[in-house]
């Protein structure tokens, strides 16, 4: 009787049946599986914090970058950090079309500010397609060696065709005169609302007006040009109506009455 007890095998817990289950078998496989995936989520997440600041870096010199080009005055060789140092940013409050002293431009985030309820307003008429809008927008001026402004680098977005495109565009210093116009984020259709990076097309807004003598905004981006003229038209997108329409909308959305308007009024009175 003892030497049976001896001989019999000692029960086994889950642990020892799992071990003792075939390499093959269907819980050995779901749990290298698991684990996998457990492992590779943890690294990932990892490297996703670690190269978050390199990213947010990376993010604001492209955006400095596009400043530059809009103003018309990147140059590849130069420090981009050095060359983006002779813009002066402000928080503009689109309301009164004046400066802000409430926050700090070198920190304010334009977009955080339009989905903050207190920071923004949500639209009724919302010919851009954006929902929300800022009541505060972060402006670039660039000013001459004499002190006076010589150009103003405008934030704009609005809906496309498939995504928001976020850009830039560039005035005169009587804020009338269009010197540029620059997007920097989209995910429009490559070949054809993605041509809003083309820089031939980009040449045509140089020159151009946005209201008339009386004021009246008259700036428009379609195939046909419209009776105010031709200094107040640009060419369509060949094969990208909506991106157009878009494009559109958002310039004379953000050049209107609920966008920059009231700056530029006090940029022409040269209350600023």
């Amino acid at each position: 009787m003892p030497e049976e007890n001896q001989n019999q095998t000692p029960a086994k817990g889950p642990i020892g049946r799992f071990l003792a289950l075939p390499p093959d078998s269907v819980p050995k496989t779901v749990f290298v599986a698991v684990t996998l995936c457990l492992v590779a989520s943890m690294i990932v997440s990892a490297a996703a914090v670690a190269l978050r600041p390199l990213q947010e870096v990376n993010a604001l010199k492209d955006k400095q970058i596009n400043i530059l080009q809009v103003a018309g005055i990147y140059d590849p060789s130069e420090n981009v950090v050095e060359a983006f140092a002779a813009f002066e940013p402000q928080v503009l409050d689109l309301a009164t079309g004046t400066f802000s002293d409430e926050f700090d431009a070198a920190t304010f985030d334009d977009r955080a500010a339009a989905s903050d309820p207190e920071l923004s307003v949500a639209l009724t008429e919302d010919p851009a397609g954006i929902a929300r809008q800022g009541k505060y927008a972060t402006v670039y001026l660039l000013r001459d060696d004499a002190g006076d402004i010589d150009k103003v680098i405008l934030p704009i977005h609005g809906y496309g065709l498939w995504s928001t495109l976020y850009g830039f565009i560039a005035l005169e210093e009587n804020g009338n005169d269009i010197f540029g116009l620059q997007f920097y984020e989209h995910g429009e259709t490559p070949g054809l609302g993605a041509e809003v990076d083309n820089p031939r097309w980009k040449a045509l807004w140089n020159g151009k007006k946005l209201a008339d003598d009386n004021g009246d905004l008259q700036i428009s981006v379609t195939k046909a040009a419209p009776a105010a003229g031709a200094e107040y038209h640009i060419d369509a997108l060949s094969g990208a109506t909506l991106t157009t329409v878009g494009v559109h909308n958002l310039v004379n959305f953000w050049m209107g009455e609920t966008g920059y308007k009231p700056f530029l009024d006090n940029l022409k009175a040269g209350n600023l």
